[in-house]
């Protein structure tokens, strides 16, 4: 199998770690400073010899096979400002991470290419998007939770993953967050926390071992994207409680893997029991890291990305359940095989 070049730009860090796993080399746009959306090969995830910092500057000097877009400013804007036209025409995807956000039924994706394929991340986010003549593909998440994360659940408090709250309002759920923290005690960690009187960010690496110490994970968001965060807490046998609205209403299974419900008051009162219950919230937590090993493992997910990309671009990938592309995967995985889950 011939490794693929891969242009893409860092639009989600943690959603670009478990991506590149798939065995192909990711050229990731950098600028200088490196400004949100291009920063390129930084931070403190754990990047693999396979993920290469390309300044925006030397892009249109070197050759790729595929183009990733990642959001409507790389598409509509970047790829004249930074790509040749012959880079313009190579095979293309856009992976859309999102869910309509102008309206929830009728809202046209900017992207209406017969010869581009649009990757959704869930099949709810499919379902609603209108993608006029472009051809559609869902690839759900898959992720990677150290081996040596174990549910704990000593502390009798749920946890609150999610980055901004305070500025994203009611699409996030930061009214439903504030109403049940009056009944029930919970903590809220990511970027911004702390103008809600959170925690604070939590490193990649670090938040599936510090959510594993929490009683449950309540996700208070009414509409957006399957949260990696939800899932990473699931694999690490975390409970699960949240509104029963996007993907989370096929994730979460209702007293087997957590709770999900349309009712505030509902869900409150399966928190308080959870609380009280330490037995019942272990036993909802080993069902939930199942359900996520079954459905969100990484290598069902590198799996359907090269048999996507084989697709695009009839590279001759091997079949996603042939022999071959588990030992291609096996290989990609050496070094860190510590990492996942037996």
């Amino acid at each position: 199998m011939r490794p693929l070049k891969i242009l893409t730009w860092h639009t989600h860090g943690s959603y670009l770690y478990y991506l590149t796993q798939v065995p192909h080399q990711f050229y990731v746009l950098s600028k200088p400073g490196r400004p949100a959306g291009y920063g390129g090969r930084c931070g403190h995830i754990p990047w693999g010899d396979n993920v290469i910092d390309m300044p925006v500057a030397e892009a249109s000097r070197h050759e790729f096979d595929c183009i990733i877009y990642q959001d409507d400013g790389q598409y509509l804007k970047d790829q004249y400002e930074i790509l040749t036209p012959a880079q313009r025409s190579l095979p293309r995807i856009y992976l859309e991470h999102d869910t309509p956000r102008e309206h929830p039924t009728d809202m046209r994706h900017p992207v209406d290419d017969p010869n581009l394929l649009l990757v959704h991340v869930t099949p709810f986010n499919e379902l609603m998007w209108d993608s006029g003549r472009t051809p559609t593909r869902v690839i759900e998440h898959g992720v990677i939770v150290p081996r040596s994360v174990t549910y704990k659940g000593h502390i009798e408090r749920g946890l609150v993953v999610v980055n901004h709250l305070a500025r994203r309002g009611r699409r996030l759920g930061i009214d439903v967050f504030r109403a049940v923290r009056e009944q029930v005690p919970l903590d809220l960690v990511g970027m911004g926390a702390q103008e809600l009187g959170g925690i604070g960010e939590i490193e990649h690496a670090q938040l599936p071992s510090f959510a594993a110490n929490y009683r449950f994970l309540f996700n208070p968001i009414r509409y957006t994207s399957m949260g990696l965060a939800v899932i990473e807490a699931m694999m690490a046998g975390v409970p699960v409680v949240g509104l029963a609205t996007t993907e989370m209403a096929t994730a979460i299974e209702n007293g087997k893997s957590g709770y999900v419900d349309t009712s505030v008051s509902t869900l409150v009162s399966r928190m308080r029991q959870l609380i009280d219950d330490p037995a019942e919230a272990r036993r909802l937590g080993e069902n939930a890291r199942k359900r996520a090993m079954e459905r969100f493992g990484i290598e069902r997910f590198v799996n359907d990305w090269n048999a996507v990309l084989q697709e695009v671009t009839g590279n001759g990938i091997a079949s996603p359940h042939g022999a071959d592309k588990s030992a291609a995967v096996k290989h990609n995985m050496q070094g860190n095989q510590s990492l996942l889950f037996g």
